[in-house]
This record gives structure tokens, sequence and C-alpha cells, in this order.
């Protein structure tokens, strides 16, 4: 087996986790959002708002708006509360002119910096560090929040946010679920909650999501158009949007990785419509932005990823668990059936036994596409791998590993979601795999590595942030960055709950 030569981590002192662990129990309640804070989380930097314009905040329309609005003058000055502009949410999104906050009724927590939302698959590795930091009460409003937002605008959301309605994120809820019930031991509280998961995955499960050819799920957000917070956010010093960036790559480079007449008019030097799909299918599914389904994963729509599918079968053990302790044998049965199935499936068409590693289907072309991303480790993290195909990734972790931990793949393309760069997620899904099938010394260097390279530049900063460059072991990536937002943000949620979980493997807890 071929391992890189890489710079050695060493070992943290307890004078360098000390001010650490104190900066990530201090910001929990720096990114804490409740009701006092709505008119802080109402404000939103990535729409345009003119200024003295009411910030408007959305309730469904199964809310009781007497009851929102007695409970918003309670918790707000009245001249705070004289900012918003609480409006009850059409029933068709797309009908929406003005974005604005979707109200949530309790406390959460966002990534921080511009993301000042509760974010869906973040919030996840933000309750790993809130359980590991003691705050129940927090952990438990964060998951009964997500529900909510299922019970009351359909699905786990993207964000809580109007311009995200229309496409959710990779599916981590049952996960928080069954971790909270860890915590609390809740049956009552679990058997509530089950008709909520139960229905996301459906949402999952259906078309467009749902690909009848090969049995799998895939990422297709709905809705039609630019992402509005592309429009107004994502601009870079030119005054460029994202998709005029786009637009620009696209006149002047060759594109083999799919038809470029479909996302691109050349004649009218404009993206079409199939583009915008794309795009915010790219967005749902959180890994925003990377050539994985070729330039700007234009093409997401067309493949089964192994991200949102391992995430669907864990999904399905998770469910089979809580009917198990529910003591509803049946329904045991038939969602192991299901999960069983999955697996067979995700081996059948995302393993590339040659290559030895889980690659992404492309339901058009009928074939995988050979595009090496750190999703890969996602099937031993969930126990789907066989110990053979185990080992054989293991055996490809030399490609993916870096001085600062794990690179997102092995590709550079001026995305955030490319090598050279590392986030905190798929940190944590690769050393859980490894761990998971014994390769314990990988596991835990490459856990030893993020959390030197995360407290080396904490050193310098006094704060965590959303990405880094793993090569360089820094934390100023926005030269590198060409496409999407180049900024890197402070907080930072999934940073702080994945270093954590490092943490305590190492011992360092």
């Amino acid at each position: 087996m071929h391992i890189q030569t890489l710079a050695p981590a060493g070992r943290l002192s307890p004078r360098q986790v000390t001010p650490l662990r104190a900066y990530i129990k201090t910001t929990w309640q720096t990114l804490s959002r409740s009701l006092i804070h709505i008119l802080e989380a109402a404000r939103d930097e990535k729409v345009e708002h003119r200024p003295g314009q009411t910030w408007p905040v959305y309730i469904s329309a199964q809310e009781d708006q007497p009851s929102v609005e007695q409970a918003l003058k309670a918790a707000l000055a009245p001249a705070e509360y004289a900012q918003i502009d609480l409006r009850v949410l059409p029933d068709d999104p797309e009908t929406i002119t003005e974005h604005g906050l979707l109200y949530l009724p309790h406390d959460y927590v966002v990534p921080g910096g511009r993301f000042n939302e509760m974010y869906g698959w973040d919030s996840y590795f933000i309750l790993l560090g809130l359980l590991r930091d003691g705050e129940l009460a927090m952990a438990q409003s964060m998951v009964d929040q997500l529900v909510y937002q299922v019970q009351h605008y359909g699905k786990v959301l993207n964000a809580n946010r109007t311009y995200m309605l229309n496409r959710s994120q990779p599916p981590v809820l049952s996960l928080m679920v069954l971790k909270l019930f860890e915590y609390t031991q809740n049956r009552q509280w679990l058997r509530s909650v089950l008709p909520a998961l139960e229905h996301y995955y459906a949402y999952w499960m259906s078309e467009p999501h749902f690909d009848p050819t090969t049995g799998l799920s895939r990422y297709h957000a709905l809705g039609h158009g630019p992402a509005p917070e592309v429009v107004c956010s994502e601009r870079d010093e030119a005054g460029h949007t994202h998709y005029d960036r786009v637009c620009q790559y696209y006149r002047h480079h060759a594109v083999p990785d799919y038809d470029l007449s479909r996302f691109y008019d050349a004649e009218q030097d404009c993206l079409t419509e199939q583009f915008y799909v794309g795009d915010r299918s790219m967005r749902e599914s959180g890994f925003d932005i990377s050539d994985r389904f070729g330039p700007f994963s234009a093409d997401i729509v067309h493949h089964v990823p192994v991200c949102l599918n391992v995430l669907l079968y864990r999904m399905e053990r998770d469910i089979a668990r809580i009917h198990a302790l529910l003591r509803q044998p049946k329904a045991v049965e038939t969602w192991n059936s299901r999960s069983e199935a999955r697996r067979q499936r995700i081996n059948d068409y995302l393993w590339d036994p040659e290559a030895g590693l889980y690659f992404d289907y492309n339901i058009h072309q009928g074939q995988r596409r050979i595009y090496e991303f750190a999703t890969t480790f996602m099937p031993l993290w969930a126990g789907i791998a066989s110990r053979e195909q185990a080992s054989q990734v293991q055996e490809n972790l030399w490609k993916f590993e870096a001085p600062g931990g794990l690179l997102t793949s092995t590709h550079v393309s001026g995305n955030q979601w490319d090598a050279p760069f590392g986030w905190a997620p798929l940190q944590l899904f690769a050393v859980q795999g490894l761990n998971r099938y014994q390769f314990k010394l990988d596991a835990h260097r490459l856990a030893q590595k993020f959390v030197s390279m995360v407290t080396q530049e904490f050193e310098k900063s006094g704060t965590l942030v959303e990405k880094y460059d793993v090569e360089r072991c820094s934390a100023d990536v926005s030269d590198e960055i060409h496409f999407g937002y180049s900024s890197n943000e402070v907080g930072f949620g999934w940073t702080n709950g994945v270093v954590l979980e490092f943490l305590a493997l190492l011992g360092m807890a």
C-alpha cells in the first residue's frame, strides 16, 4: 500500500486544547437564535433590502397567527417588533417576491458568518457538539425545530428562508433523533416524531427525487430560475455574480463532461433553465460547488450519488431501530428490507471493484462517473461496505490524505468542494468509517491532523472557520476559490462539533 509522506501532526497539549474548547463552548451562545433574536435572524445579507424597510417573517398557514404575534410581542421591544412584517406563507412559494425568514417557534443554532439561519445538514454536526458540551436543552430544541419544518414546510429545508423552500439538504434527521434519544431515553417523544421522519423519507422516495431505473434517489430541487440568494450575494469585486462567471467559463472552455447546449445557450450567451435546475439541486446536495457532476455540478440531476443514498440507507436503518424501540416488529421487518435492498443497489451501481472506490452513477449514460470524491468513505461509515470493499477503499486513502486531514476530492477545479480544501463533515464520515472497520491508526491519524490544523489556525486568528486548505494547513482560502462565494465564514458550527468529536476520539475531551 502506498502512503504519501506527509508532515506529521504533533499531539496537542492541554494548554492548546483548553482555549479551543472554551471558544467552542462560548460560540454555541453566540450562534444561538430564539424569538428574542428574530429580528437579527430576519436580517439577511444574501437578499436585497432597502434601508428602513421592514423584514418579512413568514409563518405557515397551519400556524395560529395571533398566538405567534403575541409570542413575538412578548419577546421583542416595540421598536424591534415594528421592524418585523409577519406574513402567512402563500400556497405557492413561487409567488413570493419579497423573500424572508421562515418562522421557527423555539431555539436553534446557526452555522456562523453570513449563514444566519438554521441549515439542514449542518445541524447534525452542531448537535454532536452540543451534546459533547452538555447543551442538552438546545440539542433537543434543534431536533424539534427540524421536525417542525417537516410538519409545517413539508421537509427539512436547506435553511429556513423562503428562497430555500424548493429544496432540502442531505437527510440527517433520523441520525439526530436517535443521537438525542441516547441522552433522553424519551420513548414518548420518539413515538411523536416518527410520522415526521417517515414523511421526510417519502420526500426522497418520490419523483423527481426517486429514480425508478436504479431504485435509488437523487438530488432534484424544485422551483424555477436562478437562486435569488446567489444573484444578490455571490458577487466578486467587479460585481459579477456567480452566474456571470459561469457564463464566462462556458464561453472559453470546452466541456467534455456533458452536452453543454443543455446548460448554456451560446447564441444568446445565457444559462438555460436546465442549468438553474442543476444549480438549485447542487445546493440541495450541500456540496456547493464542485465539479463532481461536471463543471459546477450542473448535471447533478442525472446522477444517483453516493452521499444521498448512504444517508437514506442509514435513515431506513434508523427508522427500523425506532420501530424496534417502540416494539413494532412488522414495521421493523419492512424497514430492514428496504435498507437491505438499498445496500444491494449501492453496491451494484456505485461500487467500482477495479478502482476500489464508490462513485456516483450517471443515469443518463448508464455508467459510474469516475470522479474521486471523499464521499467514498461514507459506505464505510454506514456499515454498507464488506470487509474486502472497506480494505480497498482504505488502500486508496493516500489519494485523499493531506497534511491537514482529508481532501474533498483529488481534483483542483477552483470550486470550494474540491481539492485542496477540506471540510469537517467529510473528515468525520471518513474517520468514523475507517474506525468502524478497525483501521484505527488511519482514523486517529486523520483526526489528529485535522484537529492540529484547526488549532494552529485558531491560535493565529482566535476563531474556527467553515473550511480549510488541508494541503497548506491554512484558513486563508479566498484567493483559491473562483466560483460561488469565496469567503471563509467564522463560527463555525460544524467545525466546532467535529473538533469535539475528534478530541473525544483522541482521548483529549
